[in-house]
């Protein structure tokens, strides 16, 4: 019995350290906070695996047990109004200030876009919760968070088209009325996969001829904001870190676009460009975009281009001659520099350990020759999705500082 328990203890120990440790950076802060919040990840990650080998559930659908994990029912408090509605057949969570200020005096709004790569993720989730709380208490602002429909239930371009009707609806005269909000103090905002759709829905509303109300800034939080080139520095450097490994965010982009398997694959292997993109690389070159202490020793070479994508069974959006990966509503880097010079004031947040540092940087660069006023925050010892770690047991400092700078703008610039 002894030596059962022994080897037993031995056993448990080897898997613990094998699901809990892991080489993290020096430079990041409470390492051991982020290996074990990590290791739950993981875990959920390989049991994912597991179910969809068995053919028991996808592996999208085990992971969306992290969006029920944090599900919260939002209610009001005395400093909070919360209410439930539908913009253009769309559900959103509305957070407006407790206040009885004149409905003559208008108020600031926020428009928020959750993030979870397109397939995970709510608005009713406790830390984008927390976020609009914060957010109408400290900017005394409205925030409307949408609740899109999501990959691979809805793929490209579903989950944007909701995103886009909902700020199309908001946008109208008659609606800001409706709420008090100042026509000319609107932002839109979204962190990762929200980010994505914040900057989609900035580029497309200023091409739209017929949009009378304008977004005034966009703040992007480690968005992702291209599919072409899935080996930039930072994919490479960061391929394992927590959080967000280079695997996960590839699942998610071909998940977006297709459940077909053989996409991933190619996306593996970034051999996934067709003739539909090949003339939009220019557009994520990191060797032209990509400050030097970013390439360190990495060196650019264009990424293969092959067979027709529609091969690997991605669809043309719309019926439409082109095809989604080199589709600006779903890599709004790939957009020409005339479509982003009438862009809105940004603020764009990226991460050191991050495999989407480096969409983040291209995209401040390309918008700066553009003429576009552009903040850029970049933490050294930041991972992916750290601002939204925000609550206990998995609360970490580095989210309440950038909390805290990202509301600063916020206030300054709304």
């Amino acid at each position: 019995m002894r030596l059962k328990g022994i080897v037993s203890l031995i056993v448990l120990g080897s898997l613990s350290a094998y699901f809990i440790y892991e080489p993290i950076p020096e430079a990041i802060d409470q390492k051991w906070k982020l290996m074990v919040t990590n290791s739950l990840f993981r875990a959920l990650s390989h049991l994912a695996d597991l179910s969809e080998l068995l053919g028991l559930k996808d592996y999208m659908g085990v992971m969306y047990f992290i969006t029920l994990a944090e599900r919260v029912v939002p209610l009001s408090d005395q400093h909070v109004l919360v209410t439930e509605e539908r913009f253009d057949g769309v559900e959103v969570v509305l957070y407006q200030p407790q206040t009885d200020r004149p409905t003559a005096d208008l108020r600031r709004a926020v428009i928020y876009l959750h993030g979870g790569g397109w397939c995970l993720g709510s608005s009713r989730m406790s830390p984008y919760d927390t976020l609009a709380r914060t957010l109408v208490t400290d900017l005394d602002a409205m925030v409307l968070s949408v609740e899109y429909r999501l990959a691979p239930a809805h793929h490209f371009p579903v989950p944007y088209e909701d995103v886009y009707r909902v700020v199309k609806h908001f946008l109208q005269e008659e609606v800001l009325a409706r709420y008090s909000v100042d026509p000319g103090r609107i932002a839109v905002s979204g962190d990762s996969a929200g980010g994505n759709l914040a900057a989609a829905v900035s580029q497309q509303l200023r091409q739209d001829p017929d949009q009378k109300i304008q977004l005034k800034i966009q703040a992007l939080l480690y968005p992702v904001l291209q599919a072409l080139d899935l080996n930039t520095p930072s994919y490479q450097q960061n391929q394992d870190m927590p959080i967000l490994p280079r695997t996960l965010m590839v699942r998610f982009w071909s998940e977006y676009f297709t459940s077909d398997k053989a996409l991933f694959r190619t996306m593996m292997s970034n051999t996934h460009n067709g003739p539909e993109s090949a003339d939009l690389l220019k557009f994520v070159n990191w060797g032209a975009y990509l400050p030097e202490s970013y390439r360190a020793d990495y060196n650019y070479s264009v990424p293969a281009v092959g067979r027709d994508q529609a091969a690997v069974g991605v669809p043309a959006p719309d019926g439409g001659p082109s095809r989604a990966i080199g589709d600006p509503r779903a890599s709004p880097l790939l957009v020409p520099d005339s479509a982003l010079r009438s862009l809105p004031k940004a603020y764009v947040l990226t991460c050191e350990y991050d495999v989407l540092r480096d969409d983040g940087i291209m995209y401040v660069t390309r918008l700066r020759e553009a003429g576009v006023e552009v903040t850029h925050e970049h933490y050294g010892a930041g991972f992916h999705g750290a601002m939204m770690f925000n609550l206990w047991p998995m609360d970490f400092a580095i989210a309440r500082r950038m909390t805290d700078n990202y509301v600063r703008w916020l206030q300054e610039n709304l």
